[in-house]
């Protein structure tokens, strides 16, 4: 066995009992224990890490801990630099798709209007969930550790809040999500995109003072749906707009030159 020291920054230290919140604490590790072991031994979904220093030097999870290391886990720092520190988890190319676990039905809907796919069912097992994310290269939404521990998901996000609201503004924070909306582009039931139809397709289907009162319609091909601007709408550009504007970033580690 080794002892290593361990500091978990900002929001991972959520997942450590109370009394290893906000400061370092020993460990004992196994002999050839690497940095990803010890980091989910404590309880940090590897997910959730995105920089290590060990020892003051930016590090990978396979690095195997000997004894006296001095471990630093951050999670995500938006939009600051870095600079030559090794990003555990590089912000992905293009826009993020998402697979939700059946818990999350609420946020799913949320990220569908802001135009992100997003696949739910709540039918769906965490095995299933798991191999979607990975055969999809889907980012997987949880609030589960256990699952996003798991060695075949690569990108995942834990929610930390509880409502759907505050969930798709943490993970709007997190992965900077903001200017790539694409607001009531896709079916919030089945994840498929909308098109607009003349209102004469579709008025046999529209209530009457609905078809009063409004003009402009689009439609799901998949399910039939048919959505207008309704009483709620500016209610959801409200929403949306809110959760876009940046928030502050989590603080920058120091750099190993400025370390004690």
């Amino acid at each position: 066995m080794v002892t290593a020291t361990f500091r978990f920054y900002d929001q991972l230290g959520d997942f450590l009992p109370r009394v290893r919140r906000g400061r370092e604490f020993d460990a004992a590790c196994a002999r050839e224990a690497t940095v990803k072991h010890m980091v989910e031994a404590l309880g940090v979904p590897h997910t959730e890490v995105e920089l290590v220093l060990v020892n003051g030097e930016s590090s990978g999870f396979d690095r195997l801990l000997r004894e006296g290391d001095r471990v630093a886990a951050y999670p995500g720092f938006g939009q600051l630099d870095v600079g030559a520190l090794q990003r555990l988890r590089p912000s992905p190319e293009g826009r993020p798709r998402f697979v939700a676990d059946a818990h999350l039905g609420g946020l799913a809907r949320l990220l569908r209007m802001a135009g992100y796919d997003t696949l739910y069912d709540n039918a769906c097992h965490d095995d299933q969930i798991a191999r979607i994310a990975c055969e999809q290269e889907r980012v997987l939404l949880t609030r589960d550790r256990e699952l996003l521990k798991r060695c075949s998901v690569e990108r995942g996000c834990y929610l930390h809040a509880l409502r759907p609201e505050q969930q798709l503004r943490e993970l709007f924070a997190r992965l900077r999500l903001g200017a790539g909306m694409r607001p009531f582009s896709l079916c919030l039931h089945c994840n498929l995109p909308l098109r607009p139809v003349d209102k004469a397709a579709v008025a046999a289907r529209l209530p009457p003072r609905v078809a009063a009162l409004h003009q402009e319609f689009t439609s799901c091909d998949g399910c039939g749906r048919v959505y207008w601007k309704g009483s709620h709408h500016a209610r959801m550009c409200a929403l949306l707009e809110g959760v876009a504007a940046p928030l502050a970033d989590v603080e920058l580690p120091p750099t190993p030159d400025s370390l004690p």
